[in-house]
């Protein structure tokens, strides 16, 4: 039968801590995101002719603020995908530690 461990016990426990960090970083900025932070504009990827061509500047950049965000909830969303596989390996491997061959 294979099996479907692929990483060690180390690797999976760091996967987990860094899974976790990644959810609360980048939930926060998602949130902040989502507030319009006036902090965070120079991480809004918009342009000077974005503002010139819009007749109401600010919801062209509500709108990026708001896609930044959405962003960021989707790379948490990922960050929790890879926390779940490193807590699988961790138990595989606490199993693996029981198992004799």
């Amino acid at each position: 039968m294979p099996s479907l461990l692929f990483c060690g016990p180390k690797m999976a426990a760091c996967g987990i801590v860094i899974s976790i960090w990644g959810v609360i970083m980048l939930g926060m900025l998602g949130i902040f995101f989502s507030a319009k932070s006036a902090v965070l504009i120079e991480d809004v990827p918009f342009t000077e002719e974005d503002i010139r061509n819009d007749k109401f500047p600010p919801q062209a950049i509500y709108s990026l603020y708001n896609q930044v965000g959405i962003n960021c909830f989707i790379a948490a969303a990922v960050y929790v995908a890879v926390g779940a596989v490193s807590l699988c390996q961790v138990r595989l491997n606490k199993r693996q530690e029981y198992m004799v061959t």
